[in-house]
């Protein structure tokens, strides 16, 4: 909870009771400075919290509203017109039958009753030029709050294409600010995404280097590994120079064999060599028996 209002009111209370012993003088100055510095902070809270596209939605919907009450203005106009037309015609009714009844009782030799209806038909005539006159005041009515409401009507449609304008505007300039926040990494969010990589890399540096100084110090024997597994400098260099030995072994023997298959070969190559040659040597000929 803000502490400005709180204290200014706290002073004000204070002031009071002051003023109302006699103790002091009003703190006008103190006063109106608290004042204007709740007015500001609030004027500025105000500022962060008003969103212009909602600012126009509510100025529409008073206009709407507004030309709600014409267009029902207009029908309570037009009502009553057509209530004042429904009566005229009834009193005019009502005259038409009155100038009948005066005919009928004058040709019937009663003047005395042609008299009354006539008078009655001049009342319900006084009374058919009033309604009349306020038939024609209020069709004159009826009139003024159509136009009114037909240029109400452009002029809330007028404000309803700006309004969607600016808001479309509104919203394009707010997401390319956004966009170029973003990019920049000025914005809140980027900014809480660069810390949270950044310090993701920190532990990951860290990580390696202790994974790092661990593996140093058992290679050295500064620490011993429980497992067995581990094996310090000197072990590892010898196990390298007798792997290398051993297979300088096998290399020799290798060579050997190979050597030894080799001659082998050769000796029998060249006995075989030698016994076709011999052979070879040898005459051709066969013994011929003649026959007796």
């Amino acid at each position: 909870m803000d502490a400005g209002p709180v204290l200014w009111v706290l002073l004000q209370s204070l002031e009071l009771e002051s003023v109302r012993r006699g103790r002091a003088k009003p703190m006008s100055g103190v006063m109106k400075r608290m004042g204007m510095i709740f007015r500001a902070k609030a004027n500025k809270a105000l500022d962060r919290a008003e969103d212009p596209r909602e600012t126009l939605d509510y100025s529409y919907q008073k206009q709407l509203e507004l030309l709600q009450k014409v267009r029902r203005g207009v029908a309570d106009v037009a009502t009553s017109r057509k209530r004042l037309e429904l009566q005229l015609n009834q009193l005019q009714s009502q005259s038409s039958k009155l100038e009948d009844q005066g005919r009928k009782a004058l040709a019937l030799g009663r003047e005395d009753l042609a008299r009354e209806a006539l008078s009655r038909r001049a009342a319900l005539q006084q009374q058919v030029t009033d309604l009349e006159t306020q038939h024609t005041t209020l069709q004159g009515e009826e009139e003024k709050l159509t136009l009114a409401a037909q240029r109400l009507q452009a002029k809330v449609d007028a404000f309803r294409t700006k309004k969607e304008t600016i808001k479309a505007t509104y919203t394009a300039a707010q997401a390319q600010t956004r966009i170029g926040e973003a990019f920049s990494g000025i914005s809140e969010e980027m900014g809480d995404v660069g810390l949270a990589i950044q310090r993701a890399e920190d532990k990951t540096q860290q990580l390696q280097a202790r994974a790092g100084a661990i593996d140093e110090l058992l290679a050295s024997g500064a620490l011993d590994d429980p497992t067995g597994m581990a094996k310090d400098d000197i072990q590892a260099e010898l196990e390298r120079l007798s792997g290398g030995t051993d297979v300088e072994l096998e290399l020799q023997r290798m060579k050997a064999e190979l050597a030894g298959g080799s001659a082998s070969q050769q000796a029998i190559e060249g006995g075989k060599d030698q016994s076709q040659s011999q052979s070879s040597a040898q005459p051709q000929d066969t013994p011929r028996f003649d026959k007796q």
